[in-house]
């Protein structure tokens, strides 16, 4: 959602402006190039990760334009030409974008987005492009992960008030709902995205009140029908729970009401949630819910489950929405093509980090899947003029056991990027939310190996590159010997 007080055209770095400059008047600004997105290394040392952001993403680009206090701007900072600045006034961008669908599982060095555009427009949306998967893709894997942990346990996400800013937040609350939280506590998500936002009281309200009975009778008289009381103000076991089962007594259940839930947000956890358990059992209430919060993630929920707390539900907060344990997804955006005498010339960028080396030239990406179970077994790289033929034997190469080629059989091949924009035009319908989190879902209950999915030393996704692009790749790391040379 484009924010109508700033023209977010405007975030981006700065050398993408100069860079842009110095590619018009060395006339190269219709020179094409190919970029791609992609990371290397999965947050938390996780099996996967979540690719998200792709509905904001296609919504900037769409949207790109500069305003004439945007010209002026640039007129004043960059002391840019005239006719450099007349272009910039009739910017938009008229490329073409590849993307996997949004909610894709993704591993690292697979090119989620593909960029295909003269260089200028390529080059000017990096920054944005970067921000939007990035942080998206982060939040969406960090709630997965929370997700899974709680065991079919409903998870509400928290997080605003510690998020890292207002737009983080809520696309935040996005990303985690794509990623299988069940609500947010955020309102704003809610109005712009769908994702449901859910609360009731804090300490403060019952603070508000003469003493803790008071409050919880006032909320119940408010809202019998979705009374949930947060038990933790004073004492938990002496007052809190004590006063919860006296107003579902003495005020609900009289009048044909129920007590949803009591929520814990400190404490010993594992210990109090037994405690409340007995005593809600003990009062014929066993339809009453617990609910934990007080900075949960995903290693904290399996210790609390591992302890056998009986708990139903969790608030998770600061360590998702900031995905504090990894709190930055490692994208990047890599020239791996430009136009020469009307074709495509791949480009490769090496380095002494053997990670950071990439992979060259317009690509596809494919998925290969099992005929027999369905799982997942790998991801190819090829050229982009390369089809993998399905249920017939293919050989690869494994980048990292480059000495030894692979054979697949009995498999199904899936070309993972869509056409995104075509010539600047929209030309893929995008999917809802709940479309994107089923997509999540399916994939991880049908497609990815149970081994992929622990948090201790999962399984690695295979990524390969067909025998073609591997040897496209050695050739260029051989001819860049020579490249800084005169």
């Amino acid at each position: 959602m484009i924010n109508n007080q700033r023209n977010l055209s405007m975030l981006m770095d700065s050398y993408e402006l100069t860079m842009a400059y110095a590619y018009f008047k060395k006339g190269m600004k219709d020179k094409e190039a190919v970029f791609d997105c992609f990371y290397r290394m999965n947050p938390d040392k996780g099996g996967y990760c979540i690719a998200a952001g792709l509905e904001q993403l296609v919504d900037y680009i769409l949207n790109m334009h500069f305003s004439e206090d945007d010209i002026t701007f640039f007129r004043n900072k960059y002391h840019f030409d005239e006719d450099f600045l007349d272009y910039l006034k009739d910017f938009a961008f008229r490329g073409t974008i590849y993307a996997v669908k949004e909610g894709t599982i993704v591993y690292p060095n697979t090119t989620i987005v593909t960029v295909k555009a003269n260089i200028i427009e390529a080059q000017l949306i990096e920054t944005m492009l970067l921000l939007t998967v990035n942080h998206q893709t982060l939040i969406a894997t960090k709630a997965s992960r929370i997700v899974r942990a709680a065991k079919g346990r409903t998870i509400m996400e928290f997080g605003a008030r510690r998020a890292h800013s207002y737009d983080a937040a809520i696309i935040g609350a996005r990303a985690a709902y794509i990623g299988g939280v069940d609500a947010t506590a955020t309102v704003a998500a809610e109005q712009d995205y769908k994702v449901p936002a859910t609360g009731t009281i804090a300490h403060s309200f019952i603070q508000a009140f003469d003493n803790e009975y008071e409050a919880f009778e006032a909320f119940a008289q408010v809202y019998p029908d979705n009374c949930h009381l947060l038990i933790d103000t004073y004492d938990v076991l002496e007052s809190g729970i004590k006063n919860a089962i006296r107003v579902a007594k003495e005020v609900l259940e009289p009048n044909g009401h129920r007590l949803k839930s009591v929520r814990i947000d400190s404490g010993d956890l594992a210990y109090l949630s037994k405690k409340v358990r007995k005593a809600l059992d003990d009062a014929f209430m066993s339809d009453c819910k617990i609910v934990i919060s007080n900075s949960m993630d995903e290693y904290l929920i399996t210790s609390l489950l591992d302890q056998g707390a009986p708990i139903d539900s969790f608030g998770v907060g600061e360590r998702l929405i900031t995905s504090k344990s990894t709190p930055v997804f490692g994208g990047v955006y890599k020239l791996v093509a430009i136009e020469k005498d009307g074709m495509l010339i791949p480009k490769i960028k090496k380095s002494e980090n053997i990670e950071k080396i990439t992979n060259p030239g317009f690509k596809k990406l494919w998925r290969l899947y099992s005929k027999s179970t369905g799982n997942s077994i790998c991801d190819v790289l090829t050229t982009r003029d390369e089809v993998i033929n399905e249920a017939k034997e293919y050989w690869f190469v494994d980048p990292l056991k480059p000495w030894s080629e692979k054979l697949t059989t009995d498999f199904t091949a899936v070309e993972l990027q869509k056409t995104i924009i075509e010539n600047g035009k929209l030309v893929y319908e995008l999917p809802t939310i709940e479309e994107i989190r089923a997509y999540v879902k399916q994939q991880l209950e049908h497609e990815l190996w149970v081994e992929e999915l622990r948090f201790e030393n999962p399984h690695v996704h295979y990524v390969n590159q067909s025998k073609k692009q591997y040897q496209l790749k050695m050739d260029l790391l051989a001819k860049a010997e020579h490249m800084g040379e005169n």
